[in-house]
């Protein structure tokens, strides 16, 4: 498959963490993840990924490192 072949509705999906994914949209959601409200093509999704995932650490790390300071 070339890069620009994949018609593929995608969803962003989320999971106890606060880790992002994709995952296509006519399949449920592997277990433990939610969806996070955007749906469309594979790069549209990724970019919506890059917008609004700006720290990297999983949420039980953030917490940890919170009550430390």
């Amino acid at each position: 498959m070339q890069a620009g072949d994949d018609t593929t509705t995608y969803k962003v999906v989320m999971n106890d963490e606060e880790q992002y994914s994709i995952w296509p949209a006519d399949r449920d959601n592997p277990a433990g993840w939610k969806d996070a409200g955007k749906v469309g093509n594979k790069e549209e999704c990724l970019a919506h990924i890059k917008e609004v995932w700006t720290d990297m650490r999983p949420l039980s790390l953030r917490k940890k490192m919170a009550s430390v300071s």
